[in-house]
């Protein structure tokens, strides 16, 4: 298996650290609000990697993360009036259903930055004590990317370049920065946000920090893969690199994955441009396995755009694999054969073994036995098309194709030997790709109502205050929510659009 690794900007033959063993960690989102179908993408196309791992018989450990501190966490809670802890974990298991209705496996480990503050402190004294990083007069810490050489090797940046770029972006609070580049490895705390204490101040990490002592301490060492959307390779990942290598002194990852953006409509997707939709969005008119056929139609290294018109589409597709699979069980049952609930292999050696067989099965007739060998051509060129780069996009084609072969061929007369393997062989196939057919559609309730009564709440406190922007602000949020409210006499009603 070959893939693309952005460090060196070519594809390379995937080799681990252990034989058959492998260590991935994927940037998990910061969890303030409802995921959005951007944040789907890197988890649907890493999750069906790591099926595919697991199906050439790779032991895969396979973390991710949730950022449960951050700025934009603790400006929606103090928003809300609630705790920067309370808000992460509503939306923790927010996402978590998310992740059920797109059938996303959990992870072997979702640590949280919030529990591994102690381990981020050490690793930044580490850092101090080898003159990678200094302390501001506020208690700041920050990296000095001047002493880290192969700084900007991720992103193939230049560091000189870079800190040309950066020269008019410092903010209040950077002034002890030595040079632009430098990032925040420790920031002192702020009236009324949440804190822990520090040899340098009280106040919390850095966002690069956390990824770098979380993916290690549960990878058990250095990784194999290191993987996220394209826009976390500079600063994010970039930065992980020059705190982790200097410390340890070995490479931190071998490999770099790092998947394309999703566009809407052909634009950015942004909520004053009116095309902002959540996961829970999209789950509500959709099912998940309709939005992972949908994700997974584009190699993973490819701009995404999406549509509604874009994910009929893919309903459609998804509807003809379906036919032609409650075809197939239709002619078993009539034929009073019972036809199993979950039909598919779990590893290729076993795959393998069952395809060998088939080709000589006595069985079958002239017409199937010609019909299988055709299937087998589009078998071998879905698992080539994994191999290189792990063309999602390609190896789906070879699925349709089977389907158009196995409808062709499935009739009152067909053996009940072509018909199973060919349940067998498309149910395996899909479920590589997370993509089960017997799966019941997962309902998830599409609206968080205490959340929106805390909202409405705050709306009439500031009402009364005569803080009618803020009010304003309130009303707009609700809005990009959905939710649409009414004053009456009675009080305020809402309703969801």
């Amino acid at each position: 298996m070959k893939i693309f690794n952005t460090l060196t900007r070519r594809k390379e033959e995937l080799e681990t650290i252990e034989p058959m063993k492998l260590r991935m960690y994927v940037c998990g989102p910061t969890v303030y609000d409802f995921i959005h179908i951007g944040n789907a993408r890197p988890m649907i196309v890493f999750d069906s990697f790591r099926r595919y791992l697991t199906f050439l018989g790779y032991q895969v450990n396979y973390v991710s993360n949730f950022t449960d501190i951050d700025d934009k966490i603790i400006n929606r809670a103090n928003e809300l009036g609630i705790s920067s802890e309370e808000l992460a974990n509503r939306f923790i298991d927010e996402c978590k259903k998310d992740m059920q209705g797109m059938n996303i496996m959990p992870a072997s480990t979702h640590p949280l930055a919030t529990k591994e503050i102690d381990g981020m402190i050490k690793l930044i004294e580490g850092l101090i004590e080898k003159g990678y990083a200094y302390v501001g007069k506020d208690g700041t810490v920050y990296y000095d990317t001047t002493k880290f050489k192969d700084y900007g090797k991720l992103s193939h940046k230049n560091i000189d370049e870079l800190q040309s770029g950066f020269r008019d972006l410092k903010v209040t609070g950077e002034e002890d920065k030595r040079t632009s580049t430098d990032f925040v490895l420790w920031k002192p705390k702020k009236e009324g946000e949440p804190f822990w204490k520090s040899p340098w101040c009280d106040g919390r990490p850095g966002w690069h920090t956390e990824c770098c002592v979380m993916a290690p301490k549960y990878c058990k060492g250095a990784l194999d893969i290191h993987a996220g959307g394209e826009d976390l390779i500079f600063p994010h990942h970039e930065n992980e690199i020059a705190q982790y290598e200097p410390l340890y002194g070995s490479p931190y990852a071998r490999y770099w994955m790092h998947n394309a953006f999703l566009n809407i409509n052909n634009q950015k997707m942004s909520k004053s441009l009116g095309n902002f939709y959540t996961v829970r969005d999209v789950l509500t008119k959709f099912d998940g396995k309709v939005l992972r056929l949908f994700m997974l139609s584009t190699q993973y290294r490819a701009m995404l755009n999406f549509s509604f018109e874009l994910m009929e589409s893919s309903k459609a597709s998804l509807e003809r694999i379906e036919n032609c699979v409650n075809n197939i069980k239709f002619t078993l049952k009539n034929k009073n054969v019972n036809v199993a609930e979950n039909s598919k292999l779990d590893n290729i050696d076993d795959f393998n073994d069952l395809v060998v067989d088939l080709k000589t099965n006595s069985e079958f007739s002239k017409n199937e036995l010609e019909a299988f060998d055709k299937i087998c051509e589009f078998i071998k060129i879905y698992f080539d098309k994994l191999d290189d780069d792990f063309n999602t996009a390609d190896a789906e084609t070879q699925i349709y194709e089977i389907v158009r072969v196995v409808n062709q061929n499935v009739n009152e007369n067909s053996s009940i030997a072509f018909l199973n393997a060919a349940l067998l062989i498309i149910d395996t196939l899909l479920d590589i790709l997370g993509i089960d057919l017997n799966s019941k559609t997962v309902q998830i309730a599409d609206i968080d109502e205490k959340m929106i009564e805390e909202l409405i709440e705050k709306r009439s406190e500031a009402k009364k205050a005569k803080d009618f922007a803020k009010a304003d602000e309130i009303r707009k949020q609700l809005l990009d929510m959905g939710i649409e409210l009414e004053d009456t006499r009675q009080g305020v009603k809402w309703k969801k659009i």
